[in-house]
């Protein structure tokens, strides 16, 4: 960053995942608002500090994009859990079943969605990775706020036979690789989508 706030500039790729993250309508006049404030409000005040500022505009933009999907997913995995745990079972061929196709259809969506709004591929893998990891977060927050409310042998022997607490702490944060493959399937088919209808509105 130079100590001219007219000539100062953000972390280029910050500026980049910006752009990615818009719709193109909006990309060149929300990316410029914010640059503009960046270089006549925060850098003057701020100094050295103006960088971390604007990364954390960035991730707000990208907190937006994958928050409400990172708390659907999650919470189905934590349903998944209390149900586990209350309703114990053998045999999980169903609940493994309804569980993993849900979870590759919200991926699907969120990488579908944001690829779509911004017709960048890129865009759809990136919102869904991030949002798998929020959802991670979430996910072990819910399950173990539940485990503390219905702490009890039952539960405990219930959760051994389950999975294992392992499972319960472990797994979400295993879903960034299933999310990197099905955000490249469903950011291509967005930007592929979006592409097509706007040429068939040309």
């Amino acid at each position: 960053m130079t100590s001219h706030p007219s000539s100062a500039s953000p972390p280029a790729w910050a500026e980049a995942l910006l752009r990615l993250l818009l719709a193109p309508k909006d990309r060149d006049s929300v990316s410029g608002d914010l640059l503009e404030q960046y270089r006549d409000a925060i850098v003057p005040t701020r100094g050295a500090t103006a960088d971390a500022w604007y990364l954390r505009q960035v991730a707000s933009f990208l907190w937006r994009r994958a928050w409400p999907w990172a708390l659907i997913f999650s919470g189905a995995f934590v349903m998944r859990n209390a149900y586990d745990w209350l309703v114990p079972t053998t045999d999980f061929h169903v609940r493994s079943q309804v569980t993993t196709y849900f979870a590759i259809g919200t991926l699907l969506l969120v990488g579908f969605g944001a690829a779509w709004r911004s017709g960048s591929a890129l865009a759809g893998i990136v919102v869904t990775v991030v949002a798998s990891q929020i959802a991670a977060v979430f996910s072990v927050v819910g399950s173990s706020v539940l485990l503390a409310i219905l702490k009890s042998p039952e539960i405990d022997r219930a959760i051994a036979g389950s999975g294992g607490i392992d499972e319960v702490y472990l797994l979400p944060f295993m879903m960034i690789v299933p999310a990197v493959i099905l955000g490249t399937v469903a950011g291509v088919a967005g930007k592929l989508g979006r592409r097509a209808l706007s040429r068939g509105n040309s």
